[in-house]
């Protein structure tokens, strides 16, 4: 495929990541909406599935055209070590960020009665990024950490892992069931995000859209998600490469 071709899958792949895995959170936490403003295990539940899907379903229709990164820290990742291109990081990053804002874009248009009739500015938020729920930095960074080197190793483990290298559609399966397992497992301490272009691009767009009731974007957090998910990639895809490639 062209890079022009893989950057417009990658733009759309990110897209559908927002909208599906933003579309759940603004489903259970926006006033009014048909999940009935879900609190506690069910609408983390229903949030966790949003996004396994979100995860699933850009692999599984692009994941042989571009590779289905839809994460510049993946994209990092992979370029620091080798195993994808430098001249194009920047091209797929750009893209990256482009289409989780405008996936963020469609998630406001389609609830944006919803967004009116929320006063809770964490709530409205937490539809466009994360936050530390202990409002620790550090432990955002840790949960961060951990879980994107989770997702990166297992991204990388499966995907050249000799079982799934006749079916890889089963193994964009079982990326989506990665991510569903991870926001329930990890997810508790900020939502997570795993990939700074699923946190950044959507809070710009929440810095500059007007919305009622909207609040901070709380900038002073947002360096967390982009940094964690970098460093994970970075470390994930080399530990993987230096002791389970098969070479």
């Amino acid at each position: 495929m062209s890079l022009g071709v893989r950057l417009f899958a990658e733009f759309l792949a990110t897209a559908m990541l927002i909208v599906l895995g933003n579309g759940a959170v603004a489903n259970v936490d926006l006033k009014g909406t048909k999940a009935g403003s879900g609190e506690g295990a069910h609408g983390w539940n229903l949030i966790a599935i949003g996004y396994g899907f979100a995860v699933m379903m850009p692999a599984m229709i692009f994941g042989h055209v571009s590779g289905n990164h839809i994460n510049p820290a993946f994209t990092l990742g992979l370029a620091i070590n080798g195993n994808f291109p430098w001249a194009e990081v920047v091209p797929y990053i750009v893209a990256q960020f482009l289409g989780a804002m405008f996936g963020q874009l469609l998630v406001v248009a389609m609830y944006k009665p919803y967004y009116d009739q929320t006063t809770n500015q964490a709530h409205i938020l937490g539809t466009f990024s994360t936050a530390n729920a202990a409002n620790s930095h550090l432990n955002g960074f840790v949960g961060e950490f951990i879980g994107s080197f989770i997702l990166f190793f297992a991204a990388v483990g499966i995907t050249k892992g000799q079982m799934f290298a006749n079916n890889p559609g089963l193994a964009h399966l079982a990326l989506g069931f990665l991510v569903w397992a991870l926001v329930i497992a990890v997810g508790g301490p900020t939502g997570p995000a795993l990939n700074p272009a699923r946190d950044l691009g959507p809070r710009l767009v929440h810095q500059f859209l007007p919305l009622k009731n909207k609040g901070d974007s709380n900038w002073s957090y947002a360096w967390v998600p982009v940094l964690a998910p970098i460093c994970a990639g970075i470390l994930a895809v080399f530990v993987f490469n230096t002791f389970f490639l098969v070479k």
